[in-house]
């Protein structure tokens, strides 16, 4: 697995991609003062986005379908969670668009190869507005696993 969003995988056999650029915007408005250089405040963290593009060539790996079946995410509206194959959690992302170049052609005209670009949003706050607190998470779990020791351990008579 190379990336998932929502519960569509990005692999070689579904549609792999050949490069991903991500940018982050952070906000830092100027002010202008006479005599002294601009003053700057930071107003917080802007837009990030994903490009995810490559090559397509539907004998070997994915094609249309795997394009529609994005397609047809992009249409539901929804923001999706984006994982990479590492276990990296980018957050949760919105599809922008989706453009595909068919190029040399079968005798049916289906193209041999497509070449593709997806640009996807990032529209949470924060990870932690997602998923909460992973320290209270993980604070939470050791409690009741020492809770379940404990009753374990009494019902066994230690």
């Amino acid at each position: 697995m190379m990336l998932a969003l929502g519960f569509f995988v990005f692999m070689r056999q579904t549609l792999p991609f050949q490069s991903m650029q991500r940018d982050a915007e952070y906000r830092w408005p100027s002010n202008n003062r006479v005599g002294k250089r601009d003053a700057f405040q930071f107003l917080g963290v802007g837009e990030e986005k994903i490009t995810l593009s490559g090559e397509l060539f539907p004998e070997l790996t994915g094609g249309h379908l795997t394009l529609t079946a994005l397609r047809l995410m992009a249409e539901e509206g929804r923001a999706w969670p984006l994982l990479a194959g590492t276990g990296l959690i980018y957050g949760m992302y919105v599809i922008n668009s989706i453009s595909e170049t068919g190029t040399e052609f079968f005798a049916d005209g289906s193209p041999r190869k497509i070449t593709f670009t997806m640009t996807l949003t990032r529209v949470d706050e924060s990870l932690a507005a997602v998923y909460g607190d992973l320290n209270k998470q993980a604070d939470s779990l050791v409690g009741k696993a020492k809770e379940a020791a404990t009753k374990l351990t009494s019902s066994l008579g230690f």
